[in-house]
């Protein structure tokens, strides 16, 4: 079963219905209640473990009470934990909500990636560059390293999650770091283009016509959007259940970063009509990434509330 561990302190007025709220809750475990042990803040340290599939109403209780405001909440994965009778017992009741998300850890995850340090934009630039090599030598696997190295997706399912919370800062954040994010690069990329076509860098057969990256990427059709609707809820679903190797998978599925850098090498080498069809590549994968997340995310949330709703618990 897995379960998170919540650290609080409490300051001493509220303990009391703190230990009230835990006590009385029968998915709550190992609770531990130590008067004036806290500092900075200073208060009553209260700990516990919770299985995921309780944890968002008992947060939900901690934070009713502003013990995250008053005091200070830390919640952290249980990487390891030897089953006893009462987790046994918290697992037969929970049934299918024990694999529920804790969708305050899913939101600190996303907001976590919503963060445009300038390292954001170098790795954007190196990316494009990565990417404008690939398609000029024709290189599948630069292209696939280019996808890698973007961090683009961060800032895509933060605008997502700002949309589904009615967010507008975090989705003014987002959208305004993938727009200059995306200009830099593309900017940087097409000054690099230029020089690999007047130092004749590029590949022969690119040289030829014989552009079969380039031709992939600059071409949308229905499969760019299904791609892209397809990548996006398994994205979500990745980031609400921690599966990093789904969500590296959705970072080689989808191409915004290959758009971007091939909208350059196109411009550079004045082939207009493909620069105009990664451009819209780019816009159409933008798009319905942000679009199909922040449904995603309310989906997924209708559904535990259903599956919380017919098990009679109300916990997700």
């Amino acid at each position: 079963m897995d379960l998170i561990h919540v650290r609080a302190v409490s300051p001493p007025d509220l303990t009391g219905r703190v230990e009230e709220l835990l006590a009385g809750d029968p998915y709550v475990l190992n609770l531990i209640v130590r008067r004036g042990a806290a500092r900075n803040p200073d208060g009553d340290a209260v700990a516990c473990d919770v299985p995921t599939g309780a944890a968002n109403e008992v947060l939900r209780g901690l934070r009713d009470l502003r013990v995250d405001v008053r005091g200070s909440l830390v919640i952290e994965p249980v990487d390891m934990a030897f089953p006893g009778r009462a987790s046994e017992r918290a697992a037969r009741g929970l049934g299918p909500l024990a694999g529920a998300p804790v969708w305050e850890q899913v939101e600190a995850r996303i907001r976590s990636e919503g963060r445009y340090a300038p390292s954001f934009y170098l790795y954007l630039v190196v990316a494009g560059l990565i990417g404008s090599v690939g398609i000029v030598t024709n290189s599948q696997i630069l292209i696939v390293g280019a996808m890698v190295v973007g961090p683009e997706y961060g800032a895509i399912v933060a605008v997502a999650l700002g949309i589904d919370r009615g967010d507008r800062g975090m989705v003014r954040a987002g959208l305004s770091a993938l727009g200059s994010g995306l200009l830099l690069t593309i900017a940087v990329t097409l000054l690099f283009s230029l020089l690999i076509r007047a130092f004749g860098l590029q590949s022969a057969a690119f040289d030829r016509g014989l552009r079969p990256v380039s031709d992939l990427i600059n071409s949308p059709n229905f499969f760019s959007f299904a791609v892209a609707a397809l990548a996006g809820v398994v994205g979500i679903v990745s980031l609400t259940e921690a599966r990093t190797s789904a969500l590296l998978g959705v970072f080689i599925s989808v191409t915004t970063i290959p758009a971007a850098a091939a909208v350059s090498v196109s411009t550079a080498f004045a082939s207009w009509s493909e620069a105009w069809g990664s451009l819209v590549q780019l816009l159409v994968n933008i798009v319905v990434l942000i679009v199909v997340g922040a449904l995603s995310l309310r989906g997924q949330r209708a559904i535990w509330r259903r599956v919380a709703a017919v098990r009679g618990g109300g916990r997700a």
